[in-house]
């Protein structure tokens, strides 16, 4: 049997026997339901480019990219499959090191941290790492795409203008490329196992609940809402944009710590045959969190648009308020001078 023929049931328990760590959180239904309602959310004050059918779609797809680059080489992949986790022990500390609501401010730094308690960033996962690197590259494409299509409307050099509509096209392109990203690793942080120690089966250390330790992380991400949900579903649990007033880094980790919270109503609903059964409980809670999956990735894309208004781009550096307010051509400064 081909694994294109293969039931959704059997190909998910087989992925789990064969993973020690699993890394594919959401399968490719939850992964492009969340990208997609997210999209499909986003305020008017974003640009149009971002919020029409055609991307809503392609964002859907391309938030799977990071799991459809799995298997490219050894080097690859161990680089960046850490990227979709990030295991929290029961205080909420990574693997007895650093705990989430003080994570070091950098990667570098983190993976330090652990190697003092006898572990590295490689075991323990980099999740939050991933979703801050990955916003903080969209703002900057935002700002870039704002100051060029402001400038496009009023630069008197034609040759320079000429420039910037082709060079806004690959800024476009790129946008949703990175997006997509973003989306991904958004999304891998609204599922309770990639989060926390507990990732498939309740593992080593006190089991007060007499919970599975049998791998159930592959088919309730992946086979249970490829069969049990669809998008209105989610839909119709997304809330409002909410203002964090506040850094990604503290977005990032408030999400996560709500995410980590549900790792035990998770197994209670497996325990009680929530999710072999398809009761209303369990599809109610996995229907909340992918909607928490959208919610995040939709206010996060909501942040790094306004953020983006203050940054600079090309060198020397050129902020929107220069083109706005003081009408420089900022070509040089993009198409670079050296």
């Amino acid at each position: 049997m081909t694994l294109a023929r293969m039931p959704a049931a059997a190909l998910a328990a087989m992925i789990a026997v064969a993973a020690p760590h699993p890394t594919l959180a959401w399968g490719a239904t939850g992964h492009r339901l969340i990208a997609r309602l997210a999209i499909a959310n986003l305020p008017v004050e974003l640009p149009l480019f971002l919020r029409g059918a055609e991307t809503i779609a392609a964002e859907g797809e391309l938030a799977r990219e990071p799991d459809r680059w799995k298997g490219a080489g050894r080097i690859h992949d161990n680089s960046r499959d850490p990227a979709h986790f990030v295991d929290l022990d029961d205080n909420g500390a990574v693997l007895g090191g650093p705990s989430l609501a003080d994570l070091p401010p950098t990667r570098e730094a983190y993976d330090q941290a652990l190697r003092a308690t006898g572990s590295d960033s490689w075991k323990a996962g980099w999740l939050p790492y991933a979703i801050v690197d990955g916003w903080q590259q969209l703002a900057k494409d935002f700002a870039y795409w704002r100051v060029e299509s402001t400038a496009i409307k009023g630069v008197a050099n034609s040759a320079h203008r000429v420039w910037m509509v082709a060079d806004l096209k690959r800024r476009e392109a790129l946008i949703l490329d990175d997006l997509g990203a973003l989306a991904h690793y958004v999304g891998d942080g609204s599922q309770p196992m990639h989060v926390s120690v507990h990732f498939n089966g309740w593992g080593d250390g006190p089991n007060p609940e007499g919970f599975t330790q049998n791998r159930i992380h592959a088919y309730f991400e992946g086979a249970f809402v490829h069969d049990y949900i669809d998008e209105a579903d989610v839909a119709r649990r997304l809330a409002p944009y909410e203002a964090c007033r506040c850094g990604i880094e503290a977005r990032t980790v408030a999400y996560l710590r709500s995410t980590n919270r549900q790792i035990t109503p998770l197994f209670r609903l497996q325990k009680a045959g929530a999710f072999r059964l398809a009761t209303a409980d369990g599809k109610r809670f996995v229907a909340e969190r992918l909607a928490a999956g959208a919610d995040a990735l939709r206010d996060d894309i909501v942040d790094a648009w306004r953020a983006s208004a203050f940054q600079g781009v090309g060198y020397p550096a050129v902020k929107l308020a220069d083109v706005e307010q003081r009408g420089l051509d900022p070509y040089d400064a993009l198409y670079g001078t050296d």
